[in-house]
């Protein structure tokens, strides 16, 4: 039988978290982003193979098997991560998720839902991610393996396709939300990424007709329809950043203000939600008011990234001002000594028995954490990078 932390040792610990006992003493954004990046390795490590662990599950002290979407979206942070220190390390384990990426690769050009041994389908949202992976690593590497996986996966994500531009076919099982996945525009604007080094329009084309779908779904004041992974009428912060992320980028990209105004409407709400602390509630209703007490930490990265965005495009200090709270906030929740299953990740929740992976560690939580920090670090002068695609691109 697997080991198991007892209840009190659980109901302690979320006492503690809840009443901010044991806080991490803010560090420079380095510092962070070195035990997250140290983290993430031991992810890999803990695998029977060269993709990244899904989750480490703290009630049961196990990690779960390799995860073939996000590791597809981690595979560009360790190229920056690489960027940034010169270590070799980290280019080499980028280079074996690629490999590894293409090998998993169904024949279709779709990848599989979920963790590795859990479903033997391919889903539109796992596809998407992988894009990003395939696209960083040809455009350091040159090998023309990446570039025709990557490709063989755009092609099947047009083919499959509805003509109005929605994926309502081949949707994760995973999720227990009905209805279309609106945070799919990331898997479109991953499309655009491929759209880049092949220069096939209809990349591009399917892209922008997702995005032109899914503005159908749009209020007024911005908020989506069918855009969470298990309730619509409320969705999580990391549902609705990563559809932000898809109008953002292919706006800027496609040169689409409609697009990029959805973006902003977003953005704004998601600033005037953000409290002075930086903790910021992990889902959001119709007209954008917090319907939980907890905060999704992941989500919290990714706003962190979508608003460093904004900051670039739009020159609004507000924008600026949000990456450094939020991200405040975040690193007082990692752990930097103690557990080394914990040291240096994120949480899916704080605190941990939150509605969002509760009692977890998502490897995606801390892929965007670093992606965040980088954010941080090139806002405020503490990092530089010669290439804006280490930045960009994630």
């Amino acid at each position: 039988m697997d080991q198991q932390v007892s209840n009190l040792s659980l109901n302690l610990r979320v006492l503690k978290e809840s009443i901010g006992f044991g806080k991490t003493r803010l560090q420079p954004a380095k510092v962070h982003l070195d035990a997250v990046m140290q983290w993430l390795c031991r992810a890999q490590d803990k695998t029977v193979d060269d993709g990244v662990a899904q989750t480490y599950l703290v009630k049961y002290l196990k990690w779960a098997n390799s995860y073939p979407e996000t590791t597809g979206y981690i595979i560009p942070s360790f190229y920056r991560y690489w960027a940034l220190t010169g270590n070799d390390e980290y280019r080499d384990r980028a280079k074996r998720m690629t490999d590894w990426e293409c090998e998993i690769q169904l024949p279709d050009g779709g990848v599989l839902a979920g963790a590795m041994g859990a479903s033997d389908k391919p889903t539109i949202f796992n596809t998407g991610q992988v894009l990003f992976g395939w696209v960083r690593a040809f455009e350091v590497e040159q090998d023309e393996r990446y570039r025709e996986s990557a490709a063989k996966a755009a092609q099947w994500l047009c083919d499959v396709m509805d003509e109005d531009g929605c994926w309502r076919k081949f949707g994760s099982p995973m999720t227990t939300s009905t209805g279309p996945n609106l945070y799919n525009t990331r898997s479109a604007w991953g499309m655009v990424r491929v759209h880049e080094i092949t220069g096939e329009q209809r990349f591009l084309d399917c892209a922008v007709k997702n995005l032109e779908w899914a503005l159908t779904q749009a209020h007024e004041n911005g908020w989506l329809e069918y855009n969470c992974l298990q309730d619509n009428n409320q969705p999580f912060l990391h549902t609705i950043a990563y559809a932000m992320r898809g109008f953002l980028e292919i706006g800027a990209y496609a040169n689409r203000q409609d697009f990029m105004d959805e973006a902003i409407k977003i953005g704004y709400a998601m600033l005037t939600a953000l409290p002075a602390n930086g903790f910021m509630p992990g889902r959001f209703d119709k007209g954008w008011q917090p319907t939980v007490k907890w905060s999704c930490l992941t989500g919290n990265a990714q706003m962190a990234i979508n608003w460093g965005r904004l900051y670039k495009l739009t020159g609004d200090e507000r924008y600026k001002d949000a990456v450094m709270r939020i991200n405040t906030f975040t690193k007082s929740t990692q752990k930097l000594s103690g557990n080394p299953n914990e040291m240096g990740g994120i949480k899916g929740s704080h605190p941990v028995s939150g509605g969002y992976h509760p009692w977890q560690y998502p490897n995606w939580a801390a892929k965007f954490f670093a992606d965040a920090l980088c954010t941080e670090g090139l806002l405020g002068g503490e990092f530089q990078f010669d290439d804006a695609r280490d930045l960009l691109f994630s």
